[in-house]
């Protein structure tokens, strides 16, 4: 590989390093071309980029994008997982991925600039997705919308009753009902 092509994807790779909102690392040895294909398939139906790249490029890719600290994790197989829209969903598609096959092996991840240990990534592949959390949200400020609609709406069908009979009281010409005054003096 000439000098300028691995110039290229070192940029190429510091530009999606500092583009990502979750960066994960892991050791994908073990896997056959079948389970590493079809982990790629899942990674990319879920919109996250699947990258294997040299630790010698990788890690002057890191170092260009201002996260030096990955350099650490780079030893061996390695490749990224990179959410550009959620930082959850990568953590999610690897965890479900090795629950199945038992590889490949996290290493670490980089969430909003901050080092994850392998664990906290398994913690993080727990959270609810970045549209879960919203859904949740939206129905969290419906809730009170919703019971002062049906609140609303239970008022005015009892005034709707009331002006009802008073009409039907009106039509077979009996007086309408007296409010009871209490006793007089």
């Amino acid at each position: 590989m000439r000098r300028t092509e691995k110039e290229k994807i070192i940029q190429e790779l510091a530009e999606k390093l500092q583009r990502a909102q979750g960066i994960y690392i892991a050791d994908y040895s073990g896997l056959d071309v079948a389970s590493l294909t079809e982990l790629r398939r899942k990674l990319r139906s879920a919109s996250v980029e699947f990258l294997v790249v040299k630790n010698t490029l990788a890690r002057l890719a890191a170092e260009q994008a201002g996260v030096p600290e990955m350099n650490a994790f780079l030893e061996g197989p390695t490749s990224f997982a990179l959410g550009y829209d959620d930082a959850v969903v990568p953590a999610k598609v690897l965890a479900d991925f090795i629950r199945a096959h038992e590889k490949p092996s996290i290493r670490t991840g980089l969430l909003e600039g901050r080092l994850l240990t392998a664990e906290q990534v398994a913690g993080v592949a727990s959270l609810p997705s970045r549209d879960q959390l919203l859904t949740r949200i939206a129905g969290l400020a419906q809730s009170p919308l919703q019971g002062f609609v049906s609140r609303c709406q239970g008022i005015l069908q009892k005034l709707v009753a009331t002006l009802d009979a008073l009409r039907v009281q009106k039509e077979a010409g009996s007086p309408p009902p007296q409010e009871d005054a209490g006793p007089s003096e």
